[in-house]
């Protein structure tokens, strides 16, 4: 029979490694509640100011719960991890921090508090409501090589993947390398875009309830997923395009042109702007068959702002 376990918020770790020793060992359909601290380890709260953001410790991102050791997992094997719920606290946040978002002269580091109390939500600037919609960013499992990895870049054993897509319903298959699998997860967002083109989302903490299971010797070579799909916005999108023949230029013009439409149509400071397309416009490859030009576009949904 099915067991139910609980890792604590206060059991977490910092980097991958395949020789943490696992704080849980689950057998295949058993489910497992993580409690997860938000992305910057309590670092930042309702008093951070903007200018606290460069002097904060970059060596507490990424807390991951965890490990937690697969019976019977090997190597060759797909781990098969259901989302069967989210959960996110009532206090999320998204900064930019100059040098690592998308777009080059956003220089000055911002922060935008976000009110979750009402878990359908998040009220922004103007009347403008952005869906709540919960997942995992991190979601992973130990490398094949021995030694101590940070947790971004992703990787084939997963790791900080940030699709949006996984959300409660869906289903992430990750490759096994290391026997019992030792899988973390972290970095809840309460919201995201495809793209998180400031370099966060609406970062919060949170749980994540989830059923692990084991598919026998398939050999994937990086993770896949299914998922439950997006909603269809009412009011559909507005979308903005880049063409250029590299592909990064595309999609940073396409995401400037999107701050652009933002600030003069719904009077935003170009910062909110860039955050709006961080937690909430879909950046997506249109095109790339027809060289020596490439097609990104950014969409929005309509819904988000007042009528």
């Amino acid at each position: 029979m099915a067991a139910q376990y609980t890792v604590d918020i206060k059991t977490f770790h910092y980097k991958w490694d395949r020789a943490h020793r696992p704080v849980l060992t689950v057998r295949d359909g058993d489910t497992v509640t993580f409690e997860i601290n938000d992305v910057w380890s309590w670092t930042v709260n309702k008093k951070t100011k903007a200018s606290d953001i460069s002097r904060l410790d970059r060596e507490k991102l990424y807390p991951l719960a965890g490990p937690v050791y697969v019976e019977g997992a090997k190597p060759g094997d797909a781990l098969t991890v259901e989302v069967l719920d989210m959960g996110i606290d009532d206090f999320g946040w998204t900064v930019i921090l100059p040098g690592y978002g998308i777009l080059e002269e956003f220089v000055k580091p911002y922060i935008y508090k976000w009110d979750l109390r009402n878990k359908r939500f998040a009220p922004f600037k103007n009347g403008i409501k952005i869906p709540i919609d919960p997942f995992c960013g991190v979601l992973g499992v130990a490398p094949e090589s021995r030694g101590s990895f940070d947790v971004a870049p992703p990787d084939k054993n997963g790791g900080n993947l940030d699709i949006r897509h996984l959300t409660k319903g869906s289903l992430l298959k990750l490759p096994v390398w290391v026997p019992g699998a030792l899988f973390s997860a972290g970095d809840v967002h309460a919201s995201m875009g495809d793209g998180e083109v400031c370099i966060s989302a609406i970062e919060c903490a949170g749980t994540t309830k989830l059923r692990f299971g084991l598919e026998k010797n398939v050999k994937l070579r990086s993770p896949e997923y299914t998922t439950v799909g997006d909603k269809q916005p009412r009011k559909g999108y507005y979308a903005t395009t880049g063409i250029a023949s590299d592909l990064m230029t595309a999609t940073k013009e396409s995401v400037r042109n999107m701050v652009s439409h933002l600030t003069k149509t719904y009077d935003l400071t170009p910062e909110d702007a860039y955050v709006l397309c961080s937690v909430a416009a879909d950046v997506r490859v249109h095109e790339v068959v027809d060289k020596p030009n490439w097609v990104v576009g950014t969409l929005v949904s309509r819904d988000i702002f007042p009528d």
